[in-house]
């Protein structure tokens, strides 16, 4: 843990709070810390949910630091195992994570909260990709936001770089729920016991699978999944779990979830 990326644990829960004022931009240094974190969190069976949030209200991530880029700081540099921020490219991270977007997300910002899988954000947040203005691509919104909006409105949104509001998000299903600021960490912190409490290996087969989806045919993806050719999906079937949630249903109380 550093003065920059802070974590906090409850239980098998881990809060990763980005404090890097005045914006929280992110650097090479920054990006390869938070992507240490992410690994430690994905390789610990302890943990079972992550929130990413950041400090003040004003800046969720201003994204890229150009700051640093200007004083040498590479685009193409090393972010770290996880890519930027930590997330983008973090491979085999199959445990839910949470954004807890509270003020601008911005280039790079917008994409570390759509590496995750929920996002709750402050009625007053906004969202944009301004790499159009600079001249360059925002790469990773470029690939994931036609996938999860609507062609038309992605396109808009990386032409044009202009600003989305948090009720525009929502309304195009990015932002999960919209909430102000002093119930905001409430919220995402109830989700995030919701989801810690809930059946790990069940998560994880459902993150493999979506990212296997992604690239195959429907009936493609059917036959890995039932043939139990995805490595979560043959740990699930395999599971105690698996048997614990008809027992627990024929005998009429909570399952008690191992993980294993």
């Amino acid at each position: 843990m550093s003065d920059v990326v802070k974590t906090r644990r409850e239980g098998s829960i881990l809060e990763v709070t980005l404090d890097r004022p005045k914006a929280n931009a992110i650097d090479l240094k920054t990006s390869r810390q938070m992507g240490e974190v992410f690994k430690a969190f994905r390789d610990d069976d302890e943990l079972r949910v992550a929130i990413l949030r950041t400090a003040g209200e004003k800046f969720f991530c201003a994204g890229w630091d150009l700051k640093a880029a200007a004083a040498g700081d590479e685009v193409d540099g090393d972010y770290g195992v996880g890519g930027f921020g930590g997330l983008q490219e973090l491979r085999d991270l199959n445990k839910p994570v949470i954004a807890c977007v509270n003020g601008m997300a911005v280039g790079g910002g917008f994409e570390l909260a759509l590496s995750c899988d929920l996002i709750y954000a402050s009625a007053h947040s906004t969202f944009a990709l301004p790499e159009i203005r600079a001249g360059t691509l925002a790469d990773a919104a470029t690939i994931k936001l036609p996938k999860r909006i609507p062609y038309h409105v992605a396109m808009d949104l990386l032409f044009t770089g202009r600003w989305m509001d948090a009720a525009e998000a929502h309304r195009w299903g990015l932002v999960n729920e919209i909430l102000a600021s002093d119930l905001l960490e409430a919220r995402v912190w109830e989700v995030a016991r919701l989801l810690a409490s809930g059946p790990p290996l069940v998560f994880a087969a459902i993150k493999e699978t979506a990212r296997l989806a992604e690239g195959l045919a429907f009936q493609d993806a059917m036959n890995r999944v039932t043939r139990r050719q995805l490595p979560t999906v043959d740990r699930l079937y395999g599971s105690q779990d698996h048997e614990e949630g008809p027992r627990a249903f024929a005998e009429g109380r909570d399952p008690v979830w191992k993980g294993k």
